[in-house]
């Protein structure tokens, strides 16, 4: 649970936006690392289809969950070894020294949010809804989600801690995507 301060709301969505960070970072890495290993870019479905339609879709592929994994796994790493300033201390809800499943709490939130994702995206196809399309708002609650949920097996949140994550990155997804959009990096504004 998150020990809110006399700072109040606003200190309590610092703390949880630096606790899902790598549920964050691990939900970009896919499209990160796009352009690279390619060897790993087989479909998670491997093509198949399901009463006609994809079950996931070409863009779900391995070499994304891999690197969500392991985002997931490095901005937990880079937490643990800032925990020592107290900047970062401070915004922690966990202590990142001594917590002895740091890795895996790391590999949980990556690993959740691109299996939010990936859920999403079977549903989605369901609906015929094309890959990259706006789905609001399952594309914006989907990996926060997902992350919450996994990382909950070793750390559970309450539930307000775990709506406002999903609330906070729902819109911080909009925003990013939004600039992305006016930047000419994605197609899409959703």
């Amino acid at each position: 649970m998150v020990n809110i301060s006399a700072n109040g709301f606003i200190f309590e969505l610092i703390t949880l936006f630096y606790f899902f960070l790598p549920g964050a970072i691990a939900n970009m890495a896919p499209v990160l690392m796009m352009k690279y290993f390619n060897f790993l870019a087989v479909p998670v479905d491997f093509g198949k289809k399901l009463f006609g339609k994809a079950i996931f879709g070409s863009h779900k592929t391995y070499r994304g969950i891999i690197f969500a994994c392991i985002a997931g796994i490095a901005v937990i790493l880079i937490q643990k070894y800032l925990y020592s300033i107290q900047f970062f201390k401070n915004i922690s809800i966990i202590d990142y020294s001594t917590y002895p499943d740091i890795m895996l709490l790391g590999f949980l939130l990556g690993f959740g949010a691109i299996f939010g994702d990936l859920i999403k995206s079977f549903f989605k196809r369901r609906v015929n809804v094309k890959p990259g399309k706006p789905w609001i708002p399952f594309d914006q609650i989907d990996y926060p989600l997902g992350g919450v949920l996994f990382a909950s097996i070793i750390f559970p949140l309450g539930l307000r801690q775990g709506l406002i994550i999903i609330a906070m990155f729902a819109v911080l997804h909009i925003i990013i995507n939004h600039l992305a959009f006016y930047l000419k990096i994605r197609k899409e504004k959703w």
